[in-house]
């Protein structure tokens, strides 16, 4: 089998070349075309370049882990992120569709409006708050017009690589005393090594069972607010030694009405994932698990 991941650098696309490695072959591409083997296209906004480097590799997968995910700034560069998140995946559902490829392509909570506290199934309907939302949302039907697709929704992404909310809030809590965190914004923390095995694991399956092709919700069971989410990760810092002036007791609830941000987040970005694990044989682990395991591997205990 051979695979052509784009986004190669990113959270996802960096676990997703050790977990599609037992597959087959991957191509693995980043933005920057110079960096990349043979010159191949990986910068999604290079719409031509794209579709010639998906002719060239003639991939039996493509997988697509980037996208423009700078939620506030996509309120200032909405053609920007048009063209990141909406136009390069029709792009690539087009090249798929003319060489008979898989497309695997993620999504985001931010396409549903946020409201009520059920989680949201793959047949709800979706109304997007911001240019990011809206933007992954046209992202999504482009991609859903190739037969052979596999679209993943995802929410609160984290990963030992890069940068995420539990490593600002160990950096904070060892500058300050005390932290005030948005309590009324309800989700499920997801890794990125999570979506990277999920992913491995439904290619092989789709390849020998073609009628699971669709849309899915990926993301760990459980669910917190991001001021929950904070008070795990001081918690487990405490247990793992790490300086800290502020715990969790010093972390201090508060509104997202009282932090505007340019995007509108939404409120609920709890998604149902029961399609998922029936169709593919998956139990979802809870989320707490998973962040102390990243916790540990940053802190090097």
């Amino acid at each position: 089998m051979k695979i052509l991941l784009l986004g190669c650098n990113g959270q996802v696309g960096w676990e997703l070349q050790r977990a599609l490695g037992v597959l087959g072959e991957v191509i693995a591409l980043g933005s920057d075309t110079a960096r990349n083997p043979g010159g191949l296209c990986g910068n999604l906004t290079d719409l031509r370049g794209l579709t010639e480097t998906v002719e060239r590799v003639a991939p039996d997968v493509i997988v697509n882990a980037a996208a423009h995910t700078a939620v506030d700034k996509a309120e200032s560069e909405p053609e920007l992120a048009h063209t990141i998140n909406a136009l390069a995946p029709a792009v690539l559902a087009q090249a798929a569709t003319k060489i008979g490829a898989w497309l695997v392509h993620y999504s985001t909570d931010y396409v549903f409006d946020g409201s009520g506290s059920t989680p949201w199934k793959e047949t709800d309907a979706t109304g997007p708050l911001s240019v990011y939302g809206q933007t992954k949302l046209a992202g999504e039907q482009a991609v859903a017009t190739t037969p052979k697709h596999l679209i993943l929704r995802t929410s609160w992404v984290y990963a030992a690589r890069g940068g995420n909310f539990a490593k600002t809030m160990l950096r904070l809590a060892a500058e300050r005393d005390a932290l005030t965190v948005i309590n009324d914004q309800y989700g499920a923390p997801t890794s990125a090594e999570l979506l990277a095995d999920v992913t491995a694991h439904a290619v092989r399956t789709l390849r020998q069972r073609p009628e699971l092709a669709g849309l899915y919700h990926c993301i760990a069971s459980g669910e917190t607010t991001w001021h929950g989410y904070a008070q795990f990760v001081l918690t487990q810092a405490q247990v793992l030694g790490l300086p800290l002036k502020a715990g969790p007791a010093q972390v201090t609830p508060t509104s997202t009405s009282s932090y505007p941000t340019p995007a509108k987040r939404p409120l609920n970005s709890r998604l149902d994932t029961h399609k998922l694990q029936a169709a593919f044989g998956l139990s979802l682990p809870h989320w707490q698990p998973g962040v102390a395991r990243m916790l540990t591997e940053i802190s090097g205990k």
